[in-house]
């Protein structure tokens, strides 16, 4: 496997280099990926407003944020298989089309229901717009240099979208009702449509095996509960449902890679799993996402919840730490062609160490917007270079044919990533917050009010003019240190990883390097 990727590479830097008509190709490969990184932020906003006008008991609630997705992350891995037989423009027009659509049902949404479904089909239209893009710049960028150069700037492209997203969600609410802020993938579905024709090439895999639907099944039955588990175990702990959901998943996962392992044309082919690139690429992928998803969701809680700043101004100010990941997302490959990308990945991770460092000295102070911001950053930094170098070594040891499902696996372990980080950390910053509130709940408040300060801050908030005097303060500092713990969590994580990066990927050379890799263990 790892001599027949090494030729592939070969033939790939060999090809043509990339003309303007490739730019101009992944610009509007950028517009899916500018699009799906808006959704992920933006729904945020719009919730309080879509609440008060279709009226969703709290599961609904739930559902309405999870349902796109948990649907996501369910069809990935189908979707990325699916463009490499029947075609990846073509899948990736199909999906936008219904993207569109569905954006414009869910604007018009008369009941909570109606909602989740329309949500539901958003996340199976989203699996099929990521493996593809991926996909197709691998099609398009033969130059190995120019590839990863290209996937930087496609990686960058979603940490925009989630950073714009705030602040687009904020000045549409301003001025529209709610289900303006799903309109807003209108315009670019449509520019997509009409651009992709004239600048996207077509591939499809030469050897067109027959789609195994028993395999699509089981990859969302494996997938579908334990995502699942791990939500569930961020919002209610490690109860006997969830834990039961992710054993599930674990037992469905086990049978469908047997099952891959006997199929002549599987959805997923293991082989790929046999390349150290491949592999090694996605734990760093994973394990970086972990960290940086799970103080993300406490930033921005920060922000808004300890500092007193407005969603919009929140927003802008997390727009300091994507144009960081912009910097790396697009540098790190620059770097690559000199360093290599192992050493320029445990470097970026050493500089997000430092930047966790600084997220477990904030406090509650004043300096504590500009400390968060500026840890942050450094975060970022590193996970601009992981997304960028990550993702383009995980395509690039994948041969041509089978580009959708490696980028399919590239997508898949990061949901995975900001799903365990959200849940883990978020369970680690919760139990931290209860530890140090218990003495006040312990002090005898009302019922009602001793289980919104006892649940987390941002209820607390809610009832904070009904508390006694320095209760909320209190909170604000519980949550303040549950950051704290976290960061300084994830900064052991990400030294770690840093160390294993340069470990496990020295094999690999400088993008396009002359002197070639050195050799994998076992490569014949």
């Amino acid at each position: 496997m790892a001599s027949h990727a090494g030729q592939e590479a070969i033939s790939r830097s060999a090809r043509q280099r990339a003309g303007l008509k490739e730019w101009a190709g992944l610009g509007v490969l950028a517009l899916p990926t500018l699009l799906l990184g808006l959704d992920v932020t933006i729904l945020y906003l719009a919730l309080p407003a879509l609440a008060a006008d279709l009226q969703p008991s709290s599961t609904q609630a739930l559902w309405i944020m999870d349902a796109y997705g948990f649907l996501i992350a369910g069809f990935l891995i189908t979707m990325g298989t699916l463009g490499d037989r029947i075609g990846r423009q073509r899948l990736l027009m199909i999906g936008a089309a219904a993207f569109g659509i569905t954006s414009v049902i869910a604007a018009h949404a008369t009941s909570a229901a109606m909602l989740i479904a329309a949500r539901a089909v958003l996340g199976v239209a989203g699996a099929t717009l990521m493996p593809s893009t991926l996909a197709l710049i691998s099609n398009m960028f033969g130059d190995v240099r120019q590839r990863a150069l290209a996937i930087g700037i496609w990686a960058t492209m979603f940490a925009l979208g989630m950073a714009a997203g705030p602040v687009v969600g904020g000045l549409l609410l301003e001025r529209f009702w709610w289900g303006s802020a799903f309109l807003v993938a209108v315009p670019v579905v449509a520019a997509l449509l009409i651009a992709a024709p004239v600048l996207l090439p077509e591939y499809r895999a030469p050897r067109n095996g027959r789609l195994d639907l028993v395999s699509v099944l089981l990859s969302l039955a494996a997938v579908l509960p334990a995502i699942y588990g791990v939500k569930e175990i961020a919002r209610a702990g490690l109860e006997p449902v969830a834990a039961l959901a992710m054993v599930t998943g674990g037992l469905l996962a086990a049978a469908f890679v047997r099952r891959q392992r006997r199929l002549a044309d599987p959805l997923l082919d293991m082989r790929l799993f046999a390349c150290r690139t491949f592999s090694a690429a996605l734990v760093v992928l994973l394990v970086g996402l972990v960290g940086v998803s799970g103080v993300m969701l406490l930033v921005t809680q920060y922000l808004q919840l300890v500092a007193g700043l407005t969603p919009l101004a929140a927003g802008l100010w997390m727009g300091l730490p994507a144009l960081a990941m912009v910097l790396a997302g697009i540098g790190a490959p620059l770097l690559a062609r000199r360093i290599r990308p192992g050493h320029v990945v445990g470097a970026a991770l050493a500089l997000s160490t430092i930047g966790y460092w600084l997220l477990a000295g904030v406090g509650v102070d004043s300096r504590g917007v500009g400390m968060a911001i500026a840890g942050f950053s450094l975060v970022y930094l590193g996970l601009g270079t992981i997304a960028a170098l990550g993702t383009d070594l995980v395509v690039g040891a994948a041969p041509a044919e089978k580009a959708g499902s490696a980028s399919a696996m590239s997508e898949m372990v990061q949901e995975l990533g900001v799903a365990l980080g959200v849940a883990l950390l978020g369970s680690l910053a919760t139990f931290v917050y209860r530890t140090q509130m218990s003495g006040i709940l312990a002090d005898g408040l009302a019922a009602n009010l001793s289980g919104a300060v006892e649940d987390s801050l941002w209820a607390t908030v809610l009832v904070g003019e009904r508390l006694p005097e320095g209760v909320l303060q209190q909170a604000q500092q519980a949550f303040t240190a549950g950051l704290n713990v976290t960061a300084t969590v994830s900064g052991i994580v990400a030294l770690v990883l840093a160390l294993i990066s340069i470990v496990s990927l020295r094999h690999v050379g400088a993008t396009g390097a002359k002197i070639p890799p050195l050799p994998e263990k076992g490569a014949r």
